[in-house]
């Protein structure tokens, strides 16, 4: 035998380490992908129950981070304070006075029952919330309302197919000029 003899005998085994080795690193690497993945890929189904009727519009994680793009009081009967916030791509085409508004905006309108405030006899402050309204734009998807789908939403559970059925008409009816959106950037 000759000295490289032994060299070569280990060889295939220095080559499986390394190769144990990578593919360790691989699965490490991967696994919290894959698990992350899974996880997102999860809660959707899950979340149908929480789902619009006729739309399938969800409240949107994080929502209330969002940025403001105007507030508004809502006269009796309802006597409401409200706040519409929109996603990066609404802010982005409001600021641009873009119409129509692309796909992937969303707008939250957010309400609360009007109450006196108790340090100030002048000032009204948000009461208890009222409901959480969302508008998101899909050209494709609601091709029938706009390209607008809509979801309301009282203690974060979508209210019944009746009240869904009113969403689009009135926007139609009143907003059409404006992509079918009441509410204006405030200045």
């Amino acid at each position: 035998m000759t000295p490289a003899e032994p060299e070569k005998n280990k060889s295939p085994y220095a080559t499986m380490i390394v190769l144990a080795v990578v593919l360790l690193v691989v699965l490490l690497t991967c696994v919290p992908y894959l698990v992350t993945i899974a996880s997102a890929e999860g809660p959707a189904a899950r979340d149908t129950a929480d789902a619009s009727p006729i739309f399938g519009v969800t409240i949107p994680p994080g929502y209330k981070q969002w940025e403001l793009i105007a507030p508004a009081e809502e006269a009796a009967p309802l006597d409401e304070l409200r706040a519409v916030v929109g996603n990066r791509t609404a802010i982005d085409a409001y600021q641009a006075g873009k119409l129509p508004f692309p796909d992937g905006t969303i707008l939250v309108k957010r309400a609360w029952k009007r109450k006196q405030s108790p340090e100030f006899a002048s000032a009204t402050i948000p009461g208890a919330a009222t409901t959480v309204q969302v508008m998101v734009k899909d050209s494709k998807k609601y091709a029938s309302t706009g390209g607008w789908g809509f979801g309301r939403f009282i203690n974060g559970k979508p209210v019944d197919e009746a009240q869904h059925r009113t969403c689009w008409g009135c926007h139609e009816a009143r907003a059409s000029s404006r992509d079918y959106v009441f509410t204006r950037l405030a200045p």
